[in-house]
């Protein structure tokens, strides 16, 4: 239905994350990848989605000067929000042993904000899934990040392998928006575009 509905539109993903350009795929999208170097930092005073918003809008203003009439930018960005505090992607193994050992036991909030600009207007929207990780032993996360190099993926790790298998309890809200898109929503916002 996207591809009828946009068939006039060329659609640039703005991310390198095989996850989301394959989400985009699934949602039979037409879509050109086009990537920026771009410094994720964020002002100390915000938070939540907040950040996510922020992120996600410094992505999809670095593409203004070079928007046509006809291009529909896509921009994201995820981070795990807990006690109060954001995870990002680690820095290495350490660091993401650190960060799936603070989640162990525990919930946490994964955020994802989606930025959607044309020539015309700009439209940025978050969804927030609540995750219940249970309680990991140290070998079985060194495990996790031995096999599976999470460093792309914020807070560490990726439902969709070995660590949401056995260690998330439940979720509520969105398993795409955990995996890093929240596809409803982009399906949503795009068909009313």
């Amino acid at each position: 239905m996207l591809r009828e509905k946009l068939a006039n539109k060329h659609v640039i993903l703005a991310s390198g994350s095989p996850r989301r350009q394959q989400f985009l795929r699934d949602l039979d999208l037409d879509f050109e990848i086009r990537l920026k170097e771009i410094e994720e930092v964020f002002p100390e005073n915000l938070n939540a989605h907040e950040i996510t918003n922020y992120l996600a809008e410094l992505k999809a203003n670095a593409f203004s000067d070079e928007l046509t009439e006809n291009d529909i930018l896509i921009t994201s960005d995820t981070i795990v929000w807990l006690e109060n505090k954001a995870l990002g992607k680690p820095k290495n193994a350490e660091d993401a042993f650190v960060m799936i050992q603070e989640m162990s036991g525990k919930a946490h909030e994964v955020i994802t904000s989606v930025c959607i600009k044309t020539l015309e207007r700009s439209v940025t929207f978050y969804e927030t899934t609540k995750v219940f990780f249970l309680n990991l032993t140290d070998s079985e996360i060194k495990y996790y990040i031995n096999l599976y190099q999470p460093f792309d993926k914020a807070g560490s790790y990726g439902i969709q392998e070995w660590i949401g298998l056995v260690g998330i309890e439940k979720i509520e809200g969105s398993y795409a928006n955990v995996v890093g898109l929240p596809t409803h929503r982009l399906y949503y916002e795009l068909m009313n575009l």
